[in-house]
């Protein structure tokens, strides 16, 4: 595990070191989710962030339905 040391700036803010930014390929001005897990803080991209939810939805299947496949099939037909 990568650690980096950051310093809480005025108004509350952290910069990411550049390493990290392009190892993630997020740039100035990029729309980062930000949620606290466990007392943890946690940064996502908003690919990271759909990827987690989908992973949360997952785990909850009734008999031979998967909820998070029945959403997702309802939104594609809302868009249609």
């Amino acid at each position: 595990m990568k650690q980096f040391p950051v310093k809480l700036g005025e108004g509350g803010r952290v910069v990411i070191p550049v390493d990290v930014r392009k190892e993630l390929g997020i740039d100035v001005g990029d729309e980062l989710m930000l949620h606290m897990e466990e007392g943890k803080l946690v940064l996502l991209t908003r690919k990271q962030a759909i990827q987690y939810v989908q992973e949360q939805m997952a785990k909850y299947e009734i008999g031979d339905r998967v909820l998070s496949q029945e959403l997702i099939d309802d939104r594609r037909r809302e868009t249609e």
